[in-house]
């Protein structure tokens, strides 16, 4: 999996805005996903819920434009394909989390990463990490400090 997001980010490492796109519990993954992106790599990054991609973010959806899709087989999947069409009838660039074996999302979606199937109440666990990587390696690829991202400290000590 680290070798096809490494691959993943040296695509993307042009890109100056991505969306990031979950329902359920999938939306705070995509929030997590686009911060870390914004972090170490200093590309403007949004995480959104995908049922409200049609009131704004579609607005943004063009050809250059890569969108981040948590798409795991879940009670969501169908509404998830949906945003999924939307966005390549718009010529997004779709970049889908989906479930080892799923050959529907995996057809029409630009690139893909595969993850293992688990109990709907654990996907962020196995989601999390792969954007993390994906943020990590577009970062590398820029010539980012990745130890030492810029305006952050690595503990609190003022309030």
């Amino acid at each position: 999996m680290n070798d096809r997001i490494a691959e993943l980010s040296k695509i993307f490492t042009y890109a100056h805005n991505f969306i990031y796109l979950g329902r359920g519990y999938s939306y705070p993954v995509a929030l997590e996903g686009a911060l870390k992106l914004k972090e170490i790599s200093y590309i403007h990054a949004e995480g959104y819920p995908a049922a409200e991609m049609k009131h704004g973010p579609i607005a943004l959806i063009d050809a250059e434009m890569p969108v981040v899709v948590i798409a795991t087989q879940n009670g969501l999947y169908e509404k998830v394909l949906s945003n999924i069409q939307e966005i390549k009838a718009r010529k997004g660039k779709v970049i889908a989390l989906l479930t080892k074996g799923d050959t529907i999302i995996s057809k029409i979606a630009d690139y893909s990463i595969e993850l293992p199937e688990t109990l709907e109440c654990l996907d962020p666990l196995i989601t999390t990490v792969p954007l993390q990587l994906l943020a990590y390696h577009i970062a590398v690829c820029k010539g980012m400090d990745v130890d030492q991202p810029r305006n952050l400290a690595k503990s609190v000590t003022v309030e």
